[in-house]
């Protein structure tokens, strides 16, 4: 007789939170979503929505300095670029797709990232508007030295879901009852 197997799938809730496609690069962390610029000893994780006013606040104030520790050698400083303000861009999701974004970038050459966040930064846009476009995001990643493979990573978003799955492990801090931003961890201490 003829045997025929069924193959059966089962989803589960799991799947919500599936990483999707990873940002496969020596600079990034697949398992937290870390992208490392800088190799010290010491560690610096900082978990980071483009469109939070306060994110910005906390790159003009600690950015230089902490860009002078990784160029002594004294920290690796790991960005989380994460999304939790995509209610205040008007349906496109632009902290998800500037956070997409910056995985992009860290693939194509992990060199250009913190330009890239500072590029991000310096354009802020304001909360409940619709943020940059995919192609303005495009361009701010190749005018800080991206290939131009990225803009076709940008526009598929495909990195979307890793995103989502890494946003979803950010640590709270002491006595919150969700996620924040900007949340940074020094040397694996959660500071409040």
């Amino acid at each position: 007789g003829v045997h025929i197997v069924v193959w059966v799938v089962v989803f589960d809730n799991s799947q919500a939170t599936s990483p999707g496609t990873l940002p496969e690069s020596s600079a990034v962390d697949t398992e937290t979503g870390a992208i490392a610029v800088g190799s010290g000893a010491q560690t610096v994780d900082t978990y980071v929505d483009f469109m939070c006013p306060v994110c910005n606040s906390f790159e003009q104030a600690y950015g230089p300095t902490l860009q002078q520790l990784v160029d002594e050698g004294t920290i690796t400083l790991n960005i989380h670029p994460i999304a939790i303000l995509d209610r205040l861009s008007q349906g496109t999701q632009y902290s998800t797709r500037a956070a997409n974004a910056a995985y992009c970038v860290a693939v194509d050459d992990p060199a250009n990232v913190s330009a890239f966040v500072k590029a991000l930064y310096a354009q802020q846009p304001k909360e409940n508007t619709a943020g940059l476009d995919d192609a303005t995001l495009a361009s701010v990643a190749t005018s800080v030295g991206a290939s131009d493979a990225v803009a076709s990573c940008i526009e598929d978003g495909t990195y979307t879901r890793f995103v989502t799955a890494m946003t979803a492990k950010t640590p709270l801090q002491e006595g919150a009852t969700g996620i924040a931003t900007p949340t940074i961890v020094v040397n694996g201490t959660t500071l409040t």
